[in-house]
């Protein structure tokens, strides 16, 4: 296979064998296999013919024949206004090509043909979600690389022998004349008496973006994506037509970016109109009983919509954020319990409520000064007192026991958190796209295992509370290095879990405060950080007049009560990347305990409880036998 497009007509011809030019066809199935005619013969119309002469007469003649089937798809389409043009239009297509015209003259004309039927028959080129390439990664592992190897150059070992072999998906000349919905389509629509399957019923619309976004990246000859492109223009156009109009600079963005689409850059409401336009989609999917497709785009609709306001709304009023919170995420439980449509639409009524109370939130001018110091401050001090506890209660407990040599390894940890929090968001900003749910999903990790070095590290400082078992576990385990290791990753994942949500944080309270509130901003953040100084002071000052048990006790309980805290707070990320569903139930809630109304949140620090009891019922028995002796 030359080309994924290439013998198209092993699809079409049975077609013209089996119906006459009259049969109507269903009108998206029928408008996408033209799409597809145009797409095929925009792509390789250049390389069959050149200087008025044919250099592949096989090919050549396929094309005319894709000309008939192509008049007889526009023919049976439902009628338009539009359907004489592209009738005539079809038939000039067909003059050019039997007068072996340039190339580029019949391209553009096949481009400005798909583009009228597209917009006449309501053909959506445009992704509903941004496509994520690095879920079409393992999609082309599984259904792709067999045949088409794992970089794409045509060379897999199922392809050795094929006729037509696979296609080179790295041939730039001809991936520069088709768009992303072409690559798009084809994978939708397979090549029938040719080994490309059709996978429309494998994949949804979903993971046909991503891979073709993959596969797109084949082509890419650059990372640095300067001015965005806007997705319409991602999907839809060709490098070849970025060249044209554009330049070869431009188009080598162009590609860059339809290999990684970044994030639209849209104000408050466009992000709150976002949301609500998807979820009405998720809702029509729903009705027509796509349910995986209608929970992607509810998810999508939270995560490039509503998750991007959430810091901005959360320093207006922090009730209506939980509140418009609470309501998307009720909705996306409907469509995942399998509701009936009336019981979705309710919710999503509910929602869309919320949503129209945020945004009249949102249409503000600014933040006024004291708001934007406090609202700084309670950023920093939310984020920020989790770490600092931790931190604190190790170092009081290592300088407390003169382990000098692990106290340098807690500030390595929390040092290099620092730098990796700050490269994290650097990259996400300027190099990579770094999307809502690998964000959230980031956080809900990270947050669940140090939940469990927590715990690990209040139970281990519990059963050393004594000053015999401390002196043993000095002379036996930490002076070797595998404890200050492990201080050094808690004191890591303490800091860094925390960091980068506070860098994201404050990115939205800049923008919002505006430039006379920026001082206001700095003055909040300096505030908050002296509190938080000022804590861990006094926990390092008061811990030198504790006795060493009960120093050791306080500092256990604090840090499994820290490990239930993590517990709740990693959940609910993992909830609101749409990893995990959501289970609401009658409870109290209390976000900075990481306690949400949530049977799964609730479960996992139930769990946590559990381990904790466990933990100090085994260490109890322990001491007790230990007496006993």
């Amino acid at each position: 296979m030359t080309s994924v497009l290439r013998y198209f007509s092993w699809l079409l011809l049975p077609v013209l064998a089996l119906c006459s030019l009259t049969v109507m066809a269903e009108p998206i199935e029928g408008a996408a296999q033209a799409l597809h005619l145009f797409g095929y013969l925009g792509a390789d119309y250049p390389a069959t013919v050149a200087n008025g002469q044919v250099i592949d007469s096989g090919e050549y003649r396929e094309q005319l024949e894709f000309l008939t089937v192509l008049q007889g798809l526009v023919v049976a389409l439902p009628a338009r206004p539009e359907q004489a043009q592209l009738q005539q239009g079809v038939a000039s297509l067909r003059h050019g090509i039997e007068q072996r015209v340039d190339g580029a003259e019949v391209s553009q004309l096949a481009r400005q043909l798909a583009a009228t039927l597209a917009t006449a028959y309501e053909v959506s080129q445009v992704p509903a979600i941004t496509p994520d390439p690095s879920r079409g990664a393992p999609l082309f592992a599984q259904h792709c690389s067999v045949c088409h190897g794992d970089s794409g150059a045509g060379d897999g070992p199922a392809g050795i022998g094929l006729e037509p072999p696979p296609a080179n998906l790295r041939d730039l000349a001809r991936l520069n004349r088709l768009s992303l919905y072409d690559l798009f389509n084809t994978i939708g629509l397979g090549i029938d008496g040719t080994d490309m399957a059709a996978y429309a019923d494998q994949l949804d619309d979903r993971q046909r973006w991503d891979l073709a976004s993959y596969i797109a990246g084949f082509s890419a000859t650059s990372t640095d994506q300067g001015e965005p492109f806007s997705l319409a223009m991602l999907s839809g156009m060709t490098p070849a037509e970025v060249i044209t109009e554009q330049g070869e600079a431009a188009a080598t963005r162009f590609r860059a970016q339809r290999a990684q689409p970044p994030a639209q850059q849209r104000g408050p409401q466009q992000l709150i109109g976002h949301t609500q336009a998807m979820l009405e989609r998720s809702l029509g999917a729903y009705r027509a009983g796509d349910h995986e497709q209608a929970y992607d785009l509810s998810v999508a609709a939270y995560l490039e919509g509503f998750e991007l306001v959430e810091g901005a709304l959360n320093n207006l009023d922090p009730v209506q954020r939980k509140t418009t919170e609470r309501a998307l995420m009720a909705y996306r439980q409907a469509l995942q319990d399998g509701l009936s449509v009336p019981q979705a639409a309710q919710r999503l009524e509910q929602a869309k409520t919320e949503l129209v109370a945020s945004a009249a939130l949102l249409d503000s001018d600014g933040m006024s000064g004291s708001l934007s110091f406090f609202s700084s401050l309670l950023i920093l001090l939310r984020e920020g007192l989790e770490a600092i506890l931790v931190l604190a209660a190790i170092l009081a407990f290592l300088r407390n026991t003169g382990q000098q040599q692990a106290v340098r390894s807690v500030h390595l940890g929390w040092g290099l958190a620092l730098l990796a929090g700050i490269g994290t968001w650097a990259l996400a900003a300027y190099l990579i796209d770094v999307s809502g749910a690998q964000r959230e999903v980031l956080e809900g990790l990270t947050a669940l295992f140090a939940s469990v070095m927590v715990l690990w590290l209040g139970v281990w400082m519990h059963d050393r509370r004594h000053a015999a078992a401390w002196q043993d576990y000095i002379k036996n385990s930490l002076v070797g290095g595998g404890g200050r290791f492990g201080f050094a990753v808690l004191a890591f994942f303490s800091v860094y879990r925390e960091l980068f949500e506070v860098i994201l944080f404050y990115e939205t309270l800049w923008l919002q405060a505006g430039p006379q509130g920026h001082g206001m901003v700095l003055a909040g953040a300096a505030a908050a950080l002296v509190l938080l100084l000022g804590l861990a002071w006094v926990i390092l000052r008061g811990s030198r007049k504790l006795p060493l048990a009960t120093f050791f006790g306080a500092n256990a309980v604090l840090l499994c009560a820290l490990s239930v805290v993590f517990a709740g707070h990693g959940i609910a990320a993992l909830q609101e990347a749409g990893v995990l569903g959501t289970r609401p139930v009658a409870f109290f809630e209390f976000d900075w305990l990481g306690v949400h109304a949530d049977a799964y949140g609730l479960s996992a620090q139930a769990a946590a409880l559990a381990a904790i009891i466990l933990f100090y019922g085994r260490s109890w028995l322990n001491e007790r036998r230990r007496l006993a002796v």
